[in-house]
């Protein structure tokens, strides 16, 4: 596996994102019938290999956000079995890689895209950037992600959890409880302990407004967010400066013991950790968590499509499905796929979600960003 264009490992959302938000426009998704998918295999089929070596010495690239870091060697056995190459190019965050393939839609720079998510899937489909492809391994994806692209338009690979993390030994020494819901972030009790990356710039940062527009409702969202400020919530940027800078729980070592980041950051910090501790020194709030789907997809305009149908197939099979956890510390979209222990153990896999409609997200979100910008940053 090749990587370009590697840069800091985290999911902004730049500024361009916002702008090109003017310019998209939401379409409806028809429902559609997906009984033909084949049966899943390990592999890919005989017949679609034998016809990818056939078409010579092939190299896809594979573009996805800065933080896509699987283990090094995980496409060997994809070009062992079917003799095409993967190249990684790694170009910014998820709403960055929307934008560039919208505007390149029909003549991609690469051959598969991954990393859209539910927030942005709208957005994408609108600008028809890719086409529609039935893995054969679709009968195995989560039914709840696959049902947001009924029409097959992206395959999901992943789904996770953005969620208020809490510095664990900060709450203990202090005897004071830490907050389990998104309520108790407005008590006096939490005044000035709180930090968030912004929704602007940060793709954690737009589900966690997205997880209190669902708490809520379109009508209160606002006001939340008033009393939020008042109580002292500090806006950054980005999530590394908000978890790695200012959030006491992390190496970073800052001064605010409440972050928002994913249910699956505490597994992180156990793997991670040299020594490891004896319990894991951050936990979750589960009734805080928005769930994140992502998805990749074959971008339209290929000139490599049925090789690229072998990668999206690659890309759901149990192997590759397997290294997510401890690599991405996302959860697999196979059902069928393994999880290790420690990422079962110190992870948190909420029952009930908050979740929104893409179609409403893509609908609203500019709005949102406005009313966010007029009520926090000015």
């Amino acid at each position: 596996m090749r990587i370009k264009g590697a840069k800091m490992q985290t999911k902004f959302l730049p500024l361009i994102f916002v702008a090109s938000l003017i310019a998209g426009a939401c379409s409806g998704n028809q429902s559609s019938d997906s009984d033909n998918a084949s049966t899943p295999t390990d592999a890919p089929t005989k017949d679609s290999t034998t016809e990818s070596n056939q078409a010579g010495n092939v190299t896809l690239t594979l573009l996805a956000y800065d933080s896509f870091t699987p283990s090094p060697n995980i496409f060997d056995d994809f070009t062992a079995q079917t003799g095409i190459h993967v190249e990684v190019s790694l170009g910014g965050d998820a709403g960055e890689l929307v934008t560039k393939a919208g505007l390149t839609s029909g003549n991609p720079e690469a051959d598969v895209l991954w990393g859209v998510d539910n927030t942005l899937l709208s957005r994408a489909v609108s600008k028809n950037i890719f086409t529609s492809y039935a893995t054969k391994n679709l009968a195995d994806i989560d039914e709840s992600a696959r049902k947001l692209v009924p029409n097959n338009e992206a395959t999901p690979v992943n789904t996770g959890d953005v969620c208020i993390n809490f510095d664990v030994n900060w709450f203990k020494q202090r005897n004071l409880a830490a907050p389990l819901t998104l309520r108790a972030l407005t008590s006096s009790n939490y005044a000035n302990l709180l930090v968030v990356p912004s929704p602007v710039n940060s793709s954690p940062g737009l589900a966690f407004m997205l997880a209190t527009i669902a708490e809520f409702g379109q009508d209160g969202w606002d006001e939340y967010w008033k009393s939020l400020k008042q109580n002292g919530a500090l806006i950054v940027s980005d999530w590394t400066t908000a978890y790695y800078t200012e959030f006491s729980g992390s190496s970073g070592k800052g001064d605010r013991p409440i972050v928002v980041s994913y249910g699956s950051s505490p597994p992180a910090e156990m793997i991670f950790a040299n020594p490891r501790p004896a319990t894991a020194p951050t936990a979750v709030a589960a009734l805080t968590c928005f769930r994140q789907v992502e998805f990749a997809g074959i971008l339209r305009g290929t000139k490599h499509e049925p090789e690229a149908q072998l990668l999206i197939d690659y890309l759901t099979d149990i192997k590759f499905q397997e290294d997510l956890p401890l690599t991405l510390f996302v959860y697999p979209a196979n059902t069928n796929a393994k999880l290790p222990d420690d990422f079962v153990k110190y992870s948190l896999r909420p029952e009930s979600p908050l979740q929104l409609d893409p179609n409403l997200i893509s609908s609203n979100l500019l709005f949102w960003l406005d009313e966010f910008t007029n009520i926090v940053l000015r």
